[in-house]
C-alpha cells in the first residue's frame, strides 16, 4: 500500500518532465556553447557550474535579502508590520537561493545531465515561484499593517491567505498535469502585478495627501522594483544576452540585471526599516 503511493506520487513528480523543452536542439554537447560553464572539484566528484558569475549574483542576491529579513525580525520592536516584512523578505531571499540552484548554479545537473534533450524546467523552479508568490502577499500584509486600518487591512489578510492558496494550488496541478502555461515566470508576475499597482496606488495617495516619510519609503522600494522588471523585459527584449556572448564571449543575462537591481532594492530596504512602524 505505501509503495503503491510513493510510486503514484514519484509518478506524479515526473510528468513535469513530458513539456518540451522550447529548444528541441539543447541536449549535453550543446548546453556548453550557448552560456559559460566551469567544472570544479565538489566532495571528490566533478561538478558542473553553469554561469559562474551570474551563479554568484543570484546567491548573493538571496543570502543578502534572507539576511535583512532577519534584520527587520530582530527589530521588530512589537511591530506586526515589521515582522511581516522579514518573513517576506525571507522567504523571497531563500526563493532566490532555490532558483538559482536550478536556472543558474546546478542547471546541468538537474535539466540537462544524462539525457538526449534537456528538461524545459525542474521543481526547483517551480517551488521558487511559489516562494516568490507568497512572499509578496506576505509583503501586502505587511505594508497594510503600516498604512491602513479596519476593513482595508482585513480585506488584505484575506485576499493574502486567498491569493497564496489558489496560487500554489495552480502551481502543484501544472506541475503535475502538467500544464506549461500554469507555471511559467509570466504567470507568476501576473499574479503579483496587481499587488505592486495597489502599493504605487496606495502609497502615492497617502504621500499625496499625508506627505509622510513611510509612504516615501515605500514608494521608493516600489521604484526599484518596477524598475528592475522594465529594464528585464528590455535586455531581454533586445536579445543583448545573446548579442554579447555571441559577440565578444561576455556573459551578462538579463537575469543578471534582475538580480543587480533587486541588490540594490535589498540594500536600500536596510535604512527603510526606521519607516516601517504600525499604523
Amino acid at each position: 500500500m505505501l509503495s503503491t503511493f510513493k510510486a503514484t506520487i514519484c509518478k506524479a513528480f515526473k510528468r513535469l518532465d513530458t513539456i518540451k523543452n522550447e529548444n528541441p536542439n539543447l541536449n549535453q554537447q550543446t548546453w556548453f556553447e550557448i552560456q559559460p560553464c566551469s567544472t570544479i572539484n565538489m566532495f571528490g566528484k566533478q561538478v558542473v557550474i553553469t554561469q559562474p558569475s551570474s551563479s554568484f549574483l543570484v546567491y548573493l542576491l538571496g543570502v543578502l535579502t534572507t539576511a535583512v529579513g532577519i534584520y527587520y525580525l530582530a527589530i521588530e520592536d512589537g511591530h506586526m508590520s515589521r515582522i511581516l516584512w522579514g518573513w517576506s523578505l525571507i522567504l523571497w531571499g531563500v526563493g532566490a537561493l532555490i532558483a538559482g540552484t536550478s536556472y543558474q548554479a546546478f542547471g546541468y545537473q538537474l535539466k540537462c545531465q544524462n539525457r538526449s534533450v534537456c528538461r524545459w524546467t525542474s521543481w526547483w523552479e517551480v517551488i521558487y515561484m511559489m516562494f516568490q508568490q507568497v512572499s509578496m502577499n506576505v509583503m501586502l500584509v505587511a505594508v497594510c499593517y503600516s498604512c491602513t486600518q479596519g476593513d482595508l487591512l482585513t480585506a488584505s489578510i484575506i485576499y493574502a491567505v486567498a491569493c497564496s492558496i489558489i496560487y500554489i494550488i495552480l502551481t502543484f496541478i501544472g506541475g503535475f498535469k502538467p500544464i506549461k502555461s500554469w507555471i511559467t515566470f509570466e504567470r507568476m508576475v501576473w499574479f503579483c502585478t496587481p499587488i505592486m499597482f495597489f502599493f504605487m496606488g496606495l502609497n502615492g495617495w497617502r504621500y499625496f495627501t499625508l506627505g509622510t516619510a513611510v509612504d516615501l519609503a515605500l514608494l521608493g522600494s516600489w521604484a526599484l522594483i518596477w524598475l528592475t522588471m522594465i529594464l528585464f523585459w528590455i535586455y531581454d527584449y533586445l536579445g543583448w544576452t545573446n548579442k554579447l556572448w555571441e559577440a565578444k564571449r561576455i556573459w551578462f543575462s538579463e537575469n543578471d540585471v534582475l538580480h543587480v537591481v533587486l541588490i540594490i532594492w535589498a540594500i536600500y530596504l536596510i535604512p527603510m526599516a526606521e519607516y516601517i512602524v504600525d499604523l
